[in-house]
């Protein structure tokens, strides 16, 4: 008896539903080609340690690419490929969302903000 194929569309979501994941990928769509330190400092709170493992995640099914230069100390810059940039108009959907839910507009159903949660 054979498996059922996968929706598409959760194979994508299990790619990029990871904490962290899509918030890194906003992040170098909005600021372009960032090197590891300064990609830490914008992603608030990530530890070094699960930033690797994200953008390790990211490379592996091509959303990101690392680029190595071989200095002292080395330098590596990520940007997002072009398959990663097909998410662009996604997740500029998702961050007017966030602000609008931010603004305090949507609530739970018992009149509690969901920016509260």
């Amino acid at each position: 008896m054979t498996e059922p194929k996968c929706c598409p569309l959760e194979t994508l979501l299990k790619q990029i539903s990871g904490q962290w994941t899509l918030y890194i990928l906003w992040i170098l769509d909005t600021n372009g080609a960032l090197r590891f330190g300064e990609l830490r400092r914008r992603v608030d709170g990530i530890s070094t340690k699960v930033l690797t493992e994200r953008l390790r995640l990211l490379e592996s099914i091509q959303l990101v690419h690392r680029q190595h230069q071989p200095t002292i100390p080395p330098q590596v810059t990520y940007t997002l490929t072009e398959r990663g940039k097909e998410l662009s108009g996604t997740l500029d959907h998702l961050y007017a969302l966030a602000v609008r839910w931010d603004d305090g507009g949507a609530t739970d159903g018992a009149g509690k903000t969901l920016a509260a949660l």
